[in-house]
């Protein structure tokens, strides 16, 4: 596992700022109880890594605890409740290291007296106590709607985009293609948000439920959505990606590939400058995200988010 830091002498005190580890994994497998015995594994051994440089949150990508290109059938077999034995396990993990998980994970649940999955995560903080239970809103493509329910469709859900704090510092959550709705970023910068975290799974292939590839890479908007979303809100912004290859076993026990993925992961500060930038492999990066670092963005303080005209927006919910 490679590291890759900018930190200083220590840690940010609690309302300054926060210390961030991504954990951008290198493949793995899929489909199985053996897959999320391994990502637990490899979840304690980078959450120890992480501890080492007094890391305070620490960040998983997509669906970490199953893997990303898994079946409908497979995904209904592995999924649990939000309280069940796998986050247990982490909430457990974080406890034990005294370090806040974003711990995606495929959730079961019922709701609206109906059996729903989800694709999800949760926030916990250092204590494991449950900060937040987020369902992806905006569903990539047609093979997710195959196996996952939109978020937040109904009442009893409570509501979608919120606000937590970890170390006195802010935090919002959303999931990868929610990475490219800039009203959502928008959403939680107004609610306060001083750090967005987002998961992904952005791939060059995965394979569809059809048994196809897909048959372009997804786009890489690591270098330009990302630091803009961070410039417009004047926030931190960090996109969690796994990299390399992930694999099923087929019914001969061989590993076949079922993903391959971008390993793009990135962490952009509030003037939209990219503070860290791995390469497409295993690598820890432990950032430092701390808002009295950084000044205004124009001129005479001029700032997007008290200049805006929301009377003028109306034509956005039409």
């Amino acid at each position: 596992m490679m590291l890759l830091t900018r930190i200083k002498q220590k840690a940010p005190g609690y309302g300054k700022g926060i210390r961030l580890a991504i954990y951008q994994n290198y493949g793995g497998p899929v489909g199985n109880a053996d897959a999320i015995h391994y990502y637990l594994q490899k979840m304690e051994a980078a959450i120890q890594e992480a501890k080492k440089f007094d890391a305070q949150l620490i960040s998983f990508p997509e669906l970490y605890i199953t893997g990303y290109a898994i079946s409908p059938t497979e995904a209904h077999t592995l999924a649990e409740p939000g309280d069940g034995p796998v986050i247990k396990r982490v909430a457990q993990i974080a406890k034990e290291n005294e370090i806040a998980v974003i711990c995606p994970y495929l959730e079961k649940a019922r709701v609206n007296n109906e059996t729903h999955y989800y694709d999800s995560m949760v926030l916990l903080g250092k204590d494991g106590v449950f900060l937040k239970n987020y369902r992806k809103t905006h569903l990539w493509g047609p093979d997710e709607g195959k196996i996952y329910s939109h978020g937040y469709c109904y009442p009893e859900e409570g509501e979608a985009y919120t606000v937590h704090e970890v170390n006195g510092f802010r935090i919002g959550l959303l999931n990868c293609y929610e990475a490219e709705f800039g009203e959502l970023a928008r959403i939680l910068a107004l609610k306060g948000a001083q750090l967005l975290v987002i998961p992904t799974a952005a791939d060059v292939w995965t394979l569809l439920s059809t048994g196809e590839r897909t048959k372009m890479p997804y786009p890489d908007i690591s270098q330009n959505l990302i630091p803009a979303h961070a410039l417009e809100n004047r926030m931190f912004v960090a996109y969690c990606n796994r990299s390399g290859i992930e694999t099923r076993k087929n019914e001969r026990g061989e590993d076949i590939e079922v993903g391959l993925f971008l390993g793009n992961s990135v962490i952009a500060g509030p003037h939209g400058d990219i503070i860290l930038r791995p390469r497409n492999e295993e690598t820890l990066l432990i950032g430092d995200c701390i808002s009295d670092d950084y000044g205004p963005t124009h001129p005479e303080n001029t700032n997007y988010l008290k200049d805006r005209r929301p009377e003028m927006y109306s034509e956005l919910t039409k």
